[in-house]
């Protein structure tokens, strides 16, 4: 079976476009989806987190949301705001943001690739987030949130790629933070068959986004191919949705941490500890860091540059040698008695898209007492890591812009 495959996209009708799109489920909680898709009823948000149409008080992970996200997608399908395309094609999906552009392929990547490391990982998952995807994915049967894949660019994927969206977009909208969103069909069976011929013949794909949703499309490969005594490997539900683009279009800012104490220490005695391992420099400004080894740190009203003691950084292990590591290791467990970043309270963490001033605000207001300032995870170190077929601390990639939900499903 190829790696990935065209397949009969789930879409709104052109005019419900910018009513049905939405931000991904997982960037928003229950209140703030209520609130983004109130006086909206064709918004995706209906069918991504359907306990807002129930009442507050209900749990999320309740029998009765799954069903009534399926009731809402029903309703959309009934409605023929949402329609299936007739004949197998792929997509190409543009994000702009500011200055930033980027385009992939909407495809569907195969399940016996991910389950081989064909498609590889570099980070955990948690059994309940899985839990959800997959009685997400049953109630549906569709998925609709794609996993943002990456791969190394190549020459004839860019070519074509380029003389495609030479082409007027078949849908071009604009969200409510000014991301840019253009969406065009691609039907031509040459077309077609160059894509699917050269991304099979590449070595891998590496997920940048979406563990949770690759590892719930596997456990649904395997369910339903249990119970059903024709199965081929064909099926739809051996696949699953996939939006894949260039490395070297890929955009990760920085992923910041804000830290409640200073773990009993005064700041000279904070301060003194953490000469050991970094070289200390005062700063009148807010720093971001400009390379590998360097953090902003603000403490105290006062902003400071960490670099760490080149002799520090690991030449030949991908995990050790990223800043959020070097960050963990030589200071925020030896000094704060912070080891565990998935379950430790006294650490939160900050995208970059919010800026250096959500963490002087942060601790400013009392509520923290130091925040740092990383370097962003080069996409290098990533895809190091997942050859190495190790996983990435907690929180080390912050990828922007986000896919939109709705505009293309795939139905199982």
């Amino acid at each position: 079976m190829p790696l990935i495959r065209p397949f009969t996209g789930l879409r709104p009708q052109l005019e419900y476009a910018a009513l049905v799109s939405a931000p991904p489920y997982d960037v928003l909680n229950s209140t703030e989806a209520s609130s983004r898709a109130s006086g909206r009823p064709w918004s995706f948000l209906h069918i991504s987190k359907p306990e807002i149409d129930l009442p507050p008080d209900i749990d999320p992970y309740s029998d009765a949301v799954y069903a009534k996200g399926a009731e809402n997608l029903q309703r959309l399908l009934e409605a023929d705001v949402l329609k299936q395309d007739t004949q197998p094609s792929y997509y190409l999906y543009g994000l702009k943001m500011g200055n930033h552009q980027q385009v992939g392929l909407v495809a569907v990547a195969n399940v016996a690739d991910y389950n081989s490391n064909r498609i590889r990982k570099h980070e955990l998952t948690r059994p309940d987030k899985e839990d959800d995807r997959v009685r997400q994915i049953d109630a549906l049967n569709a998925q609709t949130g794609p996993v943002f894949l990456t791969y190394k660019h190549h020459f004839t994927i860019d070519t074509l790629v380029n003389t495609l969206i030479a082409q007027p977009p078949n849908v071009n909208l604009t969200a409510d933070d000014g991301v840019i969103h253009t969406l065009w069909i691609v039907d031509n069976p040459d077309h077609i068959n160059t894509f699917t011929t050269t991304f099979d013949g590449m070595d891998c794909l590496y997920i940048a986004d979406g563990h949770h949703r690759s590892a719930a499309a596997s456990r649904i490969t395997a369910k339903r191919g249990e119970h059903n005594p024709q199965h081929t490997g064909e099926e739809a539900y051996n696949y699953f949705l996939s939006v894949i683009f260039p490395d070297n279009q890929v955009q990760i800012l920085d992923y910041n941490r804000v830290v409640q104490d200073l773990n009993g220490l005064t700041v000279p005695e904070f301060l003194d500890r953490v000469a050991q391992d970094f070289t200390i420099n005062l700063n009148n400004s807010a720093i971001k860091p400009q390379n590998c080894g360097e953090f902003g740190m603000f403490l105290n009203g006062q902003w400071y540059q960490l670099n760490i003691h080149p002799e520090k950084i690991p030449t030949d292990e991908p995990v050790a040698s990223l800043d959020v590591s070097l960050l963990t290791n030589y200071l925020l467990a030896p000094i704060l008695n912070i080891t565990d970043l998935r379950r430790d309270k006294r650490i939160d963490f900050v995208g970059g898209i919010r800026g250096l001033s959500e963490l002087e605000k942060r601790v400013n207001s009392g509520e923290m007492a130091v925040a740092f300032a990383l370097y962003p995870t080069r996409l290098q170190a990533l895809m190091a890591v997942a050859d190495a077929e190790q996983v990435m601390p907690p929180k080390s990639t912050w990828f922007e812009p986000k896919l939109a939900d709705g505009l293309v499903s795939h139905l199982l």
